[in-house]
């Protein structure tokens, strides 16, 4: 079996707030991604999912625990050993809007990363810009024109060639579709495919589209409120997930079998969703769980194997 490229160990991200108060938005995570893999993360909205990936980039100081990238322990990298791993590690933005700036052209946009490391120079990088241009389907004609000239699907292409300008081994895609028109989203999604496929990439792609995590992810980790509480192959989760927060969840994808309608099977939940802010001890899915018991409210559960390379976090699975 192969070698993990990342190693996520035990790793928290805690923010403080007035009051002495804490809000565990990642909470004692721990995971491996494998190279030429797609991770996907679902849950709901506050989950983690975002933060987890920003931590594991470290774009956000860990609380505790470690991240490994092929060795490289990235919370304790020095300045020079960092500026290696964003080379080699880098992000794709929720948003194709916010995250160009409008005062730049497509060519500078995409040209930031090489600069920074030095990469290409003169002609050799605009013949960078120009190849990253066309690998993302658009064109070198795209490079001298600003970004508010082209639509949301062709702001996130640019947003992609810029994050392969300095040849990225492994991307955290944070809901990159979820900003974008339906008809769009399935082709942002096949050319994140075909990249890498192309290219050996890693990604760990984080979205709310349940649908279209399953059909691009080879694994998938479900978070409920900071914790990971399963984590499977797309294939055996999707269907036969064990743990009721990850039925719940799957049970709310749409669909259009008319003999078996959306409202027959979907399972609803009830009690309140605990705040993350000083979370009480025990599983945090307790109040809505629907077959809680006392040691649910007492004890939190760990993420072990119940099948071969199927983990769920639950006292009653």
């Amino acid at each position: 079996m192969k070698e993990p490229l990342i190693k996520v160990k035990n790793l928290s991200k805690f923010f403080t707030l007035k009051r002495n108060r804490t809000l565990k938005a990642v909470d004692d995570v721990s995971i491996d991604i494998y190279p030429n893999e797609t991770l996907g993360i679902v849950g709901e909205s506050g989950c983690g999912k975002t933060t987890l990936g920003r931590t594991i980039l470290g774009l956000y100081e860990a609380t505790s625990g470690s991240v490994w990238f092929d060795g490289l322990n990235v919370h304790k990298a020095d300045r020079k050993e960092m500026k290696s791993f964003k080379k080699r590690a880098q992000i794709i933005l929720q948003d194709p809007y916010a995250s160009l700036n409008p005062r730049m052209t497509v060519g500078d946009i995409i040209a930031e990363g090489i600069n920074v490391q030095k990469l290409y120079y003169g002609q050799e990088k605009t013949e960078k810009i120009y190849e990253l241009l066309d690998l993302v389907g658009l064109n070198k004609e795209h490079a001298s024109r600003f970004p508010h000239e082209f639509s949301g699907g062709q702001r996130q292409r640019i947003g992609i060639a810029r994050t392969l300008a300095v040849n990225p081994e492994f991307i955290v895609c944070d809901e990159p579709i979820s900003a974008l028109d339906v008809s769009i989203q399935s082709q942002i999604v096949k050319l994140l495919m075909k990249l890498q496929k192309e290219l050996g990439l890693t990604f760990l792609f984080i979205a709310h589209d349940l649908s279209m995590v399953q059909y691009i992810s080879n694994r998938v980790g479900v978070m409920y409120l900071g914790n990971l509480v399963e984590l499977a192959s797309s294939a055996k989760l999707y269907k036969d997930p064990k743990h009721p927060y990850t039925k719940a969840l799957l049970s709310a994808i749409p669909s259009i079998d008319l003999e078996n309608p959306m409202s027959s099977r979907r399972i609803k939940m009830d009690g309140e969703i605990p705040s993350p802010i000083n979370p009480k001890d025990g599983c945090r899915f307790a109040s809505r769980c629907p077959n809680v018991k006392s040691i649910c409210e007492c004890t939190t559960p760990k993420l072990k194997e119940i099948e071969k390379d199927h983990y769920v976090a639950c006292h009653i699975v």
